[in-house]
């Protein structure tokens, strides 16, 4: 499914695309792996783009180009004996010169639509200053322990405690006496 709308905001005319990896062409990845690279100055690890492949993706474009992407991708995580089916947010970023102008909230307007229609649970992982976007959004710090079920058994990950945000989507409220248990992955789990 491709969805493409245009709107006026403020002045500046901007085009939002959702569509899945496989409808993205080789171009369109390399603009949004180098949006990636930049905002977060060189940070952004062949991992790390791994992780926001297979998914959905919101792509932003003004007339400059890439303006805002993010996808969401599907995860499992395990919480009081469950497996969640779980949309995981990953690869959002902002080009520089239209950061705090809204583009990162429309971003995650249509990951969290697609997270709470396809999802039982939304998470993602953020850093202090993304921390800011997502809770204005109601998203939620997940305040209790963080486990990956890794190549040797579960293993708790406290580093990432403190870093998990959650939208409860079809699932409903979490209980966070419960640990999480995230699906193992190669770099970051989180």
């Amino acid at each position: 499914m491709v969805l493409e709308v245009r709107c006026d905001t403020g002045g500046m005319t901007i085009d939002l695309r959702l569509s899945h990896t496989a409808d993205l062409d080789p171009g369109e990845l390399r603009a949004v792996r180098a949006l990636l690279d930049d905002a977060f100055d060189g940070d952004f690890s062949d991992e790390d783009w791994e992780h926001g492949l297979g998914g959905m993706h919101a792509l932003l474009r003004d007339d400059a180009g890439l303006a805002a992407h993010g996808a969401v991708v599907m995860r499992r995580v395990r919480h009081r004996g469950r497996w969640l089916r779980t949309g995981y947010v990953e690869a959002v970023a902002v080009r520089a010169d239209v950061r705090r102008t809204g583009l990162g909230g429309r971003v995650m307007a249509e990951l969290e639509r697609v997270i709470d229609r396809a999802y039982q649970l939304g998470a993602l992982s953020a850093s202090d200053e993304g921390a800011l976007l997502y809770t204005a959004r109601g998203w939620q710090r997940w305040p209790g322990q963080v486990h990956a079920l890794s190549p040797d058994g579960i293993v708790r990950m406290p580093e990432e405690e403190g870093d998990v945000f959650l939208r409860p989507a079809l699932a409903g409220p979490l209980d966070p006496a419960g640990e999480l248990v995230l699906d193992w992955r190669d770099g970051d789990v989180t």
